[in-house]
């Protein structure tokens, strides 16, 4: 069995982060360690939420399964709170990346052309500095424009994603995904380059007119889960963002309009059998 350790923060309540990654890679039978960075009560859509960071546990835990010999065949990487945190993570790489281990990050920072409230461009570069130190990077078009120093564009077309994905690229890591990618009206998806052979891959399936909190993260652990399985990165791809197109559609239906979250609970047994 594969073993993937995953770094993000845990919300108690809000379907997000780790209790995406734990929950759907272990569905598709991949054994799940999780390092947490912080605790909230609740992700970061409610109001009044708590947090307590853990940056001071990253070093004991990781120095324990040091010491244990522990390995892994992955690490996958989401939101992190602080630039600390970045450069923890970094050391992280360097101590347990052994000759076959996947590193894939997902550089949560932005979207819509915007930077969470959080963070400032000293951020966007630690972020950069963590995707030059991956196999696989999956940031959304403004988390990417934002780490090449690109103009945002609502409008584009396929030469502006090439060219996006060419310089993430440059970044250091093999493959590059952008998510959110629309080339064609009602539609969205992915779009990669693979810098070894040279090619590109794209997918697109049908745009669905809603938004919801951790879809990323769903996207994201759908893939990282199914490269465990053997799975190509175009493969993985494809079939997450099918998951993730469906799951949102299952949600819609639910008569009690949840809006903090996906019912991924739901489609789990549709990932699994597909």
């Amino acid at each position: 069995m594969k073993r993937v350790l995953t770094i993000q923060d845990i919300s108690c309540l809000g379907k997000c982060s780790l209790t995406i990654a734990l929950p759907v890679i272990s569905a598709l039978g991949v054994e799940t360690v999780i390092l947490p960075t912080a605790v909230l009560s609740t992700h970061t859509m409610f109001s009044g939420f708590t947090v307590k960071d853990l940056s001071d546990q990253i070093e004991p835990i990781t120095a324990h399964w040091k010491k244990e010999g522990i390995t892994f065949d992955a690490i996958y990487t989401g939101y992190l709170g602080t630039a600390e945190q970045i450069d923890q993570v970094k050391e992280i790489f360097r101590a347990f990346r052994g000759e076959n281990t996947q590193i894939i990050v997902d550089p949560v920072m932005a979207d819509n052309g915007k930077l969470y409230p959080a963070f400032d461009m000293a951020y966007v570069r630690k972020n950069t500095e963590l995707c030059a130190g991956a196999d696989i990077i999956v940031p959304n078009i403004t988390e990417a424009c934002f780490m090449t120093g690109m103009d945002y564009r609502e409008e584009y077309g396929e030469d502006y994603i090439k060219e996006l994905l060419s310089r993430l690229n440059e970044l250091g890591a093999r493959v590059s995904v952008l998510t959110g990618v629309s080339l064609e009206k009602g539609k969205t998806g992915v779009m990669g380059y693979d810098r070894e052979t040279g090619e590109y891959y794209l997918y697109q399936n049908n745009r669905i007119d809603a938004s919801y909190h951790g879809t990323g993260d769903l996207f994201s652990s759908t893939c990282v889960g199914e490269m465990m399985r053997g799975k190509t990165w175009q493969e993985a791809m494809k079939i997450a963002a099918d998951y993730t197109a469906h799951t949102i559609e299952v949600t819609l239906q639910n008569p009690r309009k949840p809006w903090y979250g996906v019912d991924f609970e739901a489609t789990l047994p549709d990932l699994i059998r597909a």
